[in-house]
């Protein structure tokens, strides 16, 4: 999902186009979204000694947003797609994950852009940033010998389906 005039901010999940726009404009927003996120962290963890680092209850409910906010404030380069489905930029793709509140990251490109194997020094890039922000991220080989990142809470938080 990516930012359309008009409809409000949504962080790039690589699996869309790529976001429309200036891309100072872009990076401003994604800023802004980020800064409202900590923010939220702050407010929401008042009891933890680093609230910034403990995902808030949103996060949880929505962790591909989550997750998609904080690479793209990483400065992490997002996969992209055009009308037909064809990737045609090489960076993270973030996904629902096979269990509830989880989240998968891949890292994908066009044919012959090297992705595969770029992908386990970018995805353990990804997972650093995503640790830092208080998730659990564990590196898997999947079909095809490709790495993934499977992303969820961290330990002792409640997940959307555990109510």
């Amino acid at each position: 999902m990516n930012a359309e005039e008009g409809t409000g901010f949504e962080p790039d999940t690589g699996d869309g186009p790529s976001p429309p726009g200036p891309p100072e404009r872009r990076a401003a927003a994604v800023r802004t979204a980020f800064a409202g996120m900590l923010q939220i962290r702050r407010l929401a963890n008042t009891g933890q000694a680093a609230p910034e680092t403990v995902p808030a209850p949103w996060e949880l409910h929505r962790p591909v947003r989550a997750v998609a906010l904080a690479l793209e404030a990483s400065g992490t380069a997002a996969s992209a797609v055009d009308a037909s489905g064809r990737r045609t930029a090489t960076g993270y793709r973030v996904e629902p994950g096979t269990q509830p509140g989880t989240v998968r990251v891949e890292w994908l490109g066009p044919p012959g852009s090297g992705a595969a194997h770029e992908e386990e020094g970018e995805l353990t890039r990804c997972a650093c940033v995503l640790r830092e922000l208080g998730w659990t991220a564990l590196l898997y080989r999947g079909p095809r010998r490709r790495r993934f990142l499977e992303v969820e809470p961290p330990t002792g938080a409640l997940r959307p389906d555990s109510r």
